[in-house]
């Protein structure tokens, strides 16, 4: 009997107890013994045939999940039965379905457990001896050389053992890679800090020059001796220095200073309270954001901060914008009149949900400022919402730089 039949014949009468596995074979009962890697007929619709272990392993593993079916099959580095073979070999093995076009039975040959002994082996063949005729002199037809061909690919199949799997071929043994990585994230970090550190230099030397030119030369350098104090009026040119932003600091707001530069120089939306777990040391007390995807040359740098209180008078006169949270409490303090003031100085934007009631926003409707919605879960489109913030923006400062 071939090792498919017989595991069928265990797995219909319910003896797969019976069945034990002795070094590199299995037994079944005291009736066969068949090796643990010899192919059967059950061919998969890979093309390859199921050997016997694999076929043991599963019939007595059919009640597992398939996923956790693969991951132990795995673990014992066995051949698993596909997800497409399962069902059709299972009904096969457990007698529902006679055959299947999947079983390929080659000739019976004898029981392994009782190899032939008649016929002579290559240590035993005399030429001299009359009764031992060369192999070729009888007529052997072609489907019976195949047959034996094909028990001889079982035997060498048997004695295989597999030295690698796909995994293990991309693994590089005593390589690691790990520091080239760290290398190179350095030399990123390292070529951001010194082009912002350009960029700011040229921003404040730019700065510098056109203050100057408003005030006139007072000196080789350019710079007055005896600059006057300046107050930011409606249509009066913004305060020398670094341009301030000013976010809330409740986290029931969009965007606050956890998650500003990332929005508006990635252009990627990153809830606060993630961008909290991720942090590592103390909040900070001003970030330092730029318009990374722009074509100009000249990119001004913007400080972002949340508490106004601890602004001077001169640091309010660099406020140009100013992310609301739409509470009144928020501008509580602040050295202005009122919002209409606040807002004919300071260009203020309102970030929302698109989906979001608009009751929500219903103080915010009432004062003059820009309102920007971004989608919950489509975070492709938050790039042109944080566009849209520097659009504005950079409208704004020009708008103040011709005052």
């Amino acid at each position: 009997m071939d090792p498919l039949s017989a595991l069928r014949d265990f797995t219909i009468r319910d003896e797969l107890d019976q069945i034990v596995r002795v070094g590199d074979e299995f037994r079944f009962g005291g009736d066969y013994a068949f090796p643990c890697g010899i192919a059967t007929a059950y061919r998969s619709k890979q093309g390859s045939l199921y050997t016997l272990e694999t076929l043991v392993y599963f019939v007595t593993n059919h009640h597992l999940k398939h996923t956790d079916y693969m991951h132990n099959a795995r673990l014992q580095n066995l051949p698993a039965v596909t997800f497409i073979d399962r069902k059709p070999l299972l009904d096969y093995l457990q007698g529902k379905v006679s055959s299947s076009d999947a079983i390929q039975f080659l000739p019976q040959s004898q029981n392994p457990k009782f190899p032939p002994t008649t016929a002579p082996s290559a240590d035993e063949y005399r030429p001299e001896d009359p009764g031992m005729v060369p192999i070729n002199d009888f007529d052997v037809n072609e489907e019976a050389k195949i047959a034996a061909s094909e028990d001889y690919m079982s035997m060498i199949r048997v004695s295989e053992r597999p030295l690698k799997d796909r995994e293990r071929i991309l693994e590089c043994r005593n390589r690691d890679f790990y520091s080239v990585l760290i290398a190179a994230q350095k030399r990123d970090e390292e070529r951001q800090r010194l082009e912002s550190q350009q960029r700011k230099d040229g921003l404040v030397a730019k700065n510098r020059l056109m203050r100057g030119d408003e005030r006139g030369f007072g000196d080789e350098l350019g710079y007055d001796s005896n600059p006057k104090p300046k107050m930011l009026l409606k249509g009066s040119k913004i305060g020398e220095g670094v341009p301030i932003i000013l976010v809330p600091s409740a986290f029931q707001t969009l965007i606050t200073i956890y998650n500003v530069k990332e929005f508006l120089e990635d252009g990627v939306f990153v809830p606060t309270d993630v961008k909290v777990k991720q942090m590592k040391g103390p909040k900070p007390d001003c970030v330092t954001v730029q318009k990374k995807f722009s074509r100009d040359r000249v990119v001004t740098a913007y400080e972002v901060r949340d508490k106004p209180s601890v602004l001077k008078a001169e640091d309010w006169d660099r406020v140009v914008a100013v992310f609301v949270l739409g509470k009144e409490w928020q501008f509580k303090e602040w050295p202005f009149k009122d919002h209409v003031e606040i807002f004919n100085k300071i260009l203020g934007f309102y970030m929302r949900f698109e989906d979001d009631s608009l009751e929500s926003a219903k103080n915010v409707k009432q004062w003059n400022v820009k309102i920007i919605s971004i989608s919950k879960n489509k975070r492709h489109q938050d790039r042109a919402a944080a566009l849209e913030v520097w659009d504005k923006l950079e409208q704004f400062m020009r708008s103040r730089s011709r005052g």
